[in-house]
C-alpha cells in the first residue's frame, strides 16, 4: 500500500510517500524560514500564499523521488489541524482536490498524531509509551496505548517550549528561527550562571508554563543593561536552555511514573536540541527506562508522519469513498 502525506500545518510545505506504513520512499519539504525570518516569525498571510506556490511541486517531486506516479497511490492523508488556518487550507484542499480527480481514498490526520507515531518511522516501540512533544505550538504529554488511541496528560498554559526559545533569541537579537541560535549560544555558556525560575505549578501537574521565564530573561537583560554590564549572552542562553529542559524532563519522567510506562518517547522540533536529548537519556538511563528520539528530519513537520498516521486512522475506520470529505473527529478526541 502506498500512502501519499501532505503536511502544512505552518510554515513547511511537505510531503511524503510511505510504503505499507512503514518504509519511507520520499520525504520532500520546502522551508519558509528566509522568508519569516526577517519579522521574527511565521506571519499567517505569508505562510499560505507560500504554500500555494510550493505545494505541488513539493508534491511532485515527492512521487518522482519515490518513482511512483498519483496512480500508484492506494491513500492520500493531509493534516486537517491543528494549525494556521490558512495553511492548513490550502494542504488539505490540494489533497482532497488530488483524491477526486484521480479516484483515490482520502483521510484528514491530526498533526499531533503525526508527531506521536513519527518514530515508528525508524523503531519498533512497544505500547504504551509516554510521548513528550515539544515544537513552537505546543508542549503537550501523552500516553500513547496504540496507533490510534492517545491519552492528553498534560499541555502548555502559555506559550510552548519552541516559542519561548524563539521569544528569547528575538530578545537576544539572535537570528530566526531561535530554538538553533539559542542552543548554539548555549553550548559556550554556563547553564548554572543564571538562577532563572522553574514553573512547576500544581505538586501533580503535569502542565508546562514558560511565559515565567521568558519573562525572567526579560528582566534580566534589562537590570544589566540598566548597570551598564555586558550581557554574557551565551550564558544566558545557557540558563534559559536548562530551565527549560529540566521541567520538561521532570515532567514527562513523572508522567511516566504515575502510569508505569518504562518507554518514553520525544516529538516535535524542540526535541532535535542535543542538550533536551541528552538530558532526557541520562534521565531514562537513571530510571531504568528506554528512550526513543526520531531524527531531526522526522522530529520537525514532515510529510512522513502524516502518511503513517493516515496509514493506522484509515484501517482504524475502513475504506472511505474518494473525494469524500472526511471532517472526522480529531484522533485526539
Amino acid at each position: 500500500m502506498l500512502i501519499l502525506g501532505i503536511e502544512s500545518s505552518c510554515d513547511d510545505t511537505a510531503a511524503a510517500v510511505l510504503r505499507d506504513g512503514r518504509q519511507v520512499l520520499s520525504s520532500v519539504l520546502s522551508s519558509q524560514d528566509q522568508i519569516h525570518s526577517r519579522f521574527g516569525g511565521v506571519v499567517p498571510e505569508l505562510a499560505s500564499r507560500n504554500h500555494l506556490e510550493n505545494i505541488t511541486p513539493i508534491v511532485q517531486s515527492a512521487l518522482e523521488t519515490a518513482g511512483c506516479g498519483l496512480e500508484n497511490i492506494d491513500l492520500i492523508a493531509a493534516t486537517q489541524g491543528p494549525g494556521l488556518i490558512g495553511s492548513l487550507l490550502v494542504g488539505f484542499s490540494y489533497a482532497k482536490a488530488l483524491s477526486f480527480q484521480a479516484g483515490i481514498p482520502f483521510i484528514g490526520v491530526d498533526h499531533m498524531a503525526g508527531h506521536l507515531l513519527a518514530v515508528f518511522l525508524e523503531s519498533d516501540v512497544t505500547f504504551p509509551y509516554v510521548a513528550l512533544i515539544a515544537s513552537g505550538g505546543t508542549s503537550s504529554i501523552f500516553l500513547v496505548k496504540s496507533h490510534t488511541e492517545f491519552q492528553h496528560l498534560g499541555r502548555t498554559r502559555d506559550d510552548a517550549a519552541g516559542e519561548a526559545f524563539d521569544k528569547v533569541a528575538k530578545l537576544l537579537q539572535l537570528p530566526y528561527p531561535g530554538g538553533p541560535h539559542v542552543s548554539k549560544m548555549a553550548d559556550a555558556g554556563n547553564g548554572q550562571a543564571i538562577a532563572f525560575p522553574r514553573a512547576w505549578l500544581d505538586e501533580d501537574s503535569l502542565d508546562f508554563s514558560f511565559s515565567g521565564v521568558k519573562t525572567a530573561v526579560l528582566n534580566h537583560c534589562h537590570r544589566e543593561r540598566q548597570s551598564d554590564s555586558a550581557l554574557q549572552i551565551e550564558d544566558i542562553c545557557a540558563s534559559f536552555q536548562e530551565a527549560v529542559i529540566e521541567v520538561l524532563v521532570e515532567k514527562t519522567a513523572r508522567a511516566a511514573t504515575l502510569h508505569n510506562v518504562d518507554t518514553i518517547v520525544l516529538g516535535g522540533g524542540v526535541s532535535s536540541n542535543l542538550r533536551l536529548r541528552q538530558a532526557f537519556s541520562d534521565r531514562c538511563h537513571k530510571d531504568g527506562r528506554t528512550l526513543h528520539v526520531p531524527r531531526p528530519a522526522y522530529c520537525t513537520d514532515n510529510g512522513a508522519m502524516i502518511a503513517l498516521a493516515g496509514y493506522y486512522k484509515y484501517h482504524q475506520f475502513g475504506e472511505m469513498h474518494h473525494g469524500e470529505d472526511v471532517y472526522s473527529r480529531s484522533v485526539l478526541g
